[in-house]
């Protein structure tokens, strides 16, 4: 379809050989997927049932930071079920028709991949509320006094949703799902063998502290870590042997901009706001985002979860404060709490 789109982040779209990497390094079944134990037993089970009973697997919606695996699960779903699996995402979707159109080529099994669905529009939202439970799409036609509506059979299909901000997305069209869940970060010792396993596709030489290195900045985010080995390949062919080592790596990550807890240059500038522009006081998102020069939606989706995470930052209801460790790791000395309140004078 037209408006179908393979969303290949933290790829450049421009580079083929990126590209290439970024699909190459997704695990193609479930045996293969590292990490997220529960949910991985989870889907273990809801597909050999599926599978036992020779019926499509039942409504799935991923919620959870970016890149933790959420398209990469879809495509495992497909993958385990011996169907085909389309990609599209909620603001590619901008009418009813344009679902419609990917609903009535689906066959029998086939998984339907909407990243982002939080977004999807009201109109179009609605038209999944039957096709989901009843497997029927509802479509009018013509306009004013001589407009009739039909119903439509659809293929018994699995629709898989991802979305970074479950909480936007609508009570029924949530209902409707028959497995919700929620992807977390990934420990480290995950993250060195999803880093082991990209660095043997890729064929690039690595030892045990090379890849721990890079897992420790990798944010527990799995697409973050493939990112960085790829640069650090890059690093270690330029001005090395070629080896990922644990010294290749610091360097080559410290000439990123990619520091030991994994911040990088704007979560550094987040931090350096809070703690040195607004000296520790309360800051609303709008206004941090423009300090920062960064959209407040990408500062709320992007950074904060990690750095809450970390406990560098803390919401309060007057708004976002740095904590002791984020003065700490800037090397800075926390405020006097019983100093002057300098916006309030």
């Amino acid at each position: 379809m037209a408006r179908d789109e393979l969303l290949r982040a933290d790829a450049d779209p421009t580079d083929p050989t990126e590209v290439a990497d970024e699909t190459t390094l997704r695990p193609r079944r479930l045996a293969e997927f590292v990490g997220q134990p529960r949910l991985r037993e989870h889907l273990e089970i809801m597909l050999g049932a599926a599978r036992n009973r020779g019926q499509a697997v039942d409504h799935l919606l991923f919620a959870g930071p970016p890149g933790l695996g959420k398209t990469t699960l879809a495509g495992i779903v497909a993958a385990e079920m011996e169907v085909a699996c389309r990609i599209t995402s909620g603001p590619a979707l901008e009418r009813a028709g344009d679902l419609a159109a990917i609903l009535t080529n689906l066959d029998d099994g086939d998984v339907l991949f909407i990243d982002e669905i939080h977004r999807l529009p009201r109109a179009v939202e609605e038209v999944l509320y039957p096709a989901m439970e009843d497997f029927q799409l509802d479509i009018v036609i013509g306009k004013g006094p001589t407009a009739r509506s039909i119903r439509l059979d659809l293929p018994r299909f699995t629709l898989v949703g991802a979305t970074t901000r479950s909480g936007m997305i609508a009570g029924p069209l949530r209902d409707r799902f028959g497995f919700v869940t929620r992807l977390d970060y990934y420990d480290d010792d995950d993250l060195v063998t999803i880093v082991e396993r990209a660095a043997g596709i890729l064929g690039v030489r690595t030892d045990p502290t090379g890849a721990g290195e890079i897992a420790r900045r990798s944010r527990g985010t799995p697409r973050i870590a493939n990112r960085l080995l790829r640069r650090v390949r890059d690093f270690a062919e330029v001005r090395a042997d070629g080896t990922v080592s644990g010294p290749v790596a610091r360097d080559a990550l410290r000439l990123f901009d990619v520091d030991a807890l994994g911040l990088d240059k704007v979560d550094r500038a987040i931090l350096g706001a809070l703690c040195r522009t607004f000296a520790g006081h309360p800051v609303g998102l709008g206004t941090l985002a423009v300090s920062v020069g960064e959209e407040p939606d990408t500062l709320e989706d992007v950074y904060e979860p990690f750095l809450l995470k970390c406990g560098l930052l803390r919401r309060t209801p007057r708004g976002r404060v740095a904590t002791a460790a984020a003065y700490e790791h800037l090397g800075l000395a926390p405020p006097d709490p019983a100093g002057p309140n300098l916006f309030d004078a």
